[in-house]
């Protein structure tokens, strides 16, 4: 298999673990809470990482890393550590497929980031991708903008919990890019795996693992092995691919979304409540992935 295919099918399988993994958040979710489930999965990403780094003898000497390295990696774990959070927070108070689609910010956030910090130029491609994106999820809130601006409910605290959840992941990204500089991809992500367990420690229901039945336990296995799976795949993606390509690949997770959401109704009925989403979302919800996928080809032409 070519380099192309591999990296066209890895990114592939990134983009459908990413996709439906809010289908078994949302199974936790009946007994965990956020922070809880967060540190499931960072406990066992960073122990898995931590295996891998001890046989390759690659485990990060912190001694080497200078203060300032050491701030900027405390920063962008403090920044994932919310992004997880709140991003599954927000699977509380609206359903899986807005949650994928309002994520979709966040590349957009990342490109914004990258001209404010980094002094980045972005390409015709790259703004016209952003602003289809826009006009998307203007569509996909086509019946609810009245709501958005008006008095704070449930819904509205969601929506804002995932585009916060989208700004944090794009600082990560953008604090990440200056660490990758000192210490390798998997070195990195050990230390911020590492760190957020500690951090979550506070806010962790340790007792609330036991009151999991067997589908409740098997969906929390899933999302810890989700974490590690997507994000290897991810990795290898990058390795043999282009970074634009496979961030374009990476935008179809919302429709692996709602898939997966229309699957789990037929499977478990008793658990999941089908999404009020008009005919207009669903447009919207195509522009928004088309969106993502013009910016991302975009800065793939600008950095070639």
């Amino acid at each position: 298999m070519s380099n192309q295919w591999l990296g066209f099918w890895l990114s592939l399988l990134t983009a459908a673990l990413w996709g439906i993994l809010p289908v078994f958040i949302k199974l936790c979710l009946q007994v965990m809470d956020s922070s809880t489930i967060t540190w499931y999965r960072f406990a066992f990403a960073g122990l898995f990482v931590f295996l891998v780094l001890l046989r390759t003898k690659a485990l990060p000497n912190l001694h080497r890393i200078s203060r300032f390295n050491l701030f900027l990696v405390v920063l962008a774990a403090v920044a994932l550590v919310l992004n997880y959070v709140a991003n599954v927070e927000g699977l509380e108070y609206i359903d899986a497929e807005t949650v994928q689609v309002v994520m979709q910010l966040a590349p957009l956030m990342l490109m914004f980031g990258g001209i404010l910090l980094y002094k980045e130029r972005f390409s015709r491609l790259e703004g016209t991708g952003g602003i289809v994106l826009l006009i998307g999820l203007l569509l996909f809130f086509k019946q609810q903008l009245a709501a958005l601006f008006g008095a704070m409910n449930d819904y509205n605290y969601g929506v804002l919990l995932v585009v916060f959840a989208a700004a944090c992941w794009a600082a990560y990204a953008l604090l990440q890019k200056k660490s990758l500089r000192v210490l390798t991809a998997k070195q990195l992500t050990f230390i911020i795996y590492s760190l957020g367990v500690v951090m979550l420690i506070p806010f962790v229901e340790f007792g609330t693992l036991m009151q999991m039945n067997m589908l409740q336990l098997g969906a929390l296995l899933f999302c810890c092995l989700n974490t590690v799976v997507a994000y290897g795949a991810f990795t290898e993606a990058l390795a043999v691919w282009n970074a634009s390509k496979v961030s374009a690949v990476l935008a179809l997770s919302p429709v692996f979304t709602f898939l997966s959401m229309k699957l789990a109704l037929l499977i478990w009925p008793m658990h999941f409540v089908a999404s009020e989403l008009s005919y207009w979302s669903y447009i919207g919800a195509i522009l928004v992935v088309l969106g993502s996928i013009t910016a991302a080809l975009g800065r793939g032409k600008r950095e070639s």
